[in-house]
């Protein structure tokens, strides 16, 4: 593999030159999304935060990225022991997880959607899914953020959530109920009866779950139930 040093940009690159950053962005073993900033005939090269930008081969392209672009790519050493990048994930992303359990909180970046959701590498080891009607928020692709495994199935794969478990996950959801009720004005017109669709639209969560954080914030004073609605009690937070 030629040194990556050897950089003889393009006249549509802009030279790759020696950066100075406070804290890295990336390390070897991680999967990240990064901008491209030299294209020569060595392969691209991408900014991960260090002085030295780090080389994408074309052998471990997927398409040819152009500079001002941003590529997903596992980084990792070459035979010579210098980091390089590679967009061929599947190399080093393995369907079947490993020493994980439902509830444990994981790293997730995202990768790419699916017909189910969206598809994200965890803990830069494994692929997991999170399901489009499960999430509370739009995602992007390459973003990072912290998950938890839902389920793993019979076939060692992982089902997601951005939900904990259990009554933390109660916590959060009371918490965004909160957030929804102050930026309201302190009332929200949702209660027991409304529609599944209406508290996913407004909130994000299932019905279910809404109705035992309400309960909880019931218990702890911090709101009222109404007939047609939840109001926040005045100074109870």
């Amino acid at each position: 593999m030629p040194d990556s040093r050897d950089r003889r940009p393009s006249p549509s690159s802009r030279p790759a030159g020696t950066r100075h950053y406070r804290a890295p962005r990336a390390a070897v073993g991680d999967v990240a999304y990064l901008e491209v900033v030299t294209v020569n005939d060595t392969g691209a090269f991408l900014d991960w935060g260090h002085s030295s930008d780090l080389l994408l081969p074309y052998g471990e392209q997927r398409f040819r990225p152009s500079v001002g672009k941003r590529v997903l790519v596992m980084i990792y050493e070459d035979q010579q022991g210098r980091p390089v990048a590679s967009q061929k994930l599947e190399r080093f992303i393995a369907d079947e997880a490993a020493g994980l359990q439902a509830g444990d909180a994981v790293s997730l970046v995202i990768a790419e959607a699916t017909d189910l959701g969206l598809k994200a590498v965890v803990n830069h080891r494994f692929w997991g899914l999170l399901y489009r009607d499960e999430l509370s928020r739009p995602l992007r692709r390459g973003q990072r953020l912290t998950g938890y495994v839902k389920r793993l199935r019979d076939d060692g794969r992982l089902d997601l959530s951005l939900l904990p478990p259990g009554e933390a996950r109660l916590d959060v959801v009371g918490e965004r109920v909160l957030k929804a009720l102050r930026e309201s004005g302190g009332y929200l017109p949702l209660g027991d009866r409304s529609d599944p669709a209406e508290i996913k639209a407004r909130l994000g969560v299932s019905k279910n779950a809404f109705k035992q954080a309400i309960g909880r914030l019931y218990k702890r004073q911090l709101i009222t139930l109404e007939p047609g609605g939840i109001r926040l009690v005045p100074g109870g937070e």
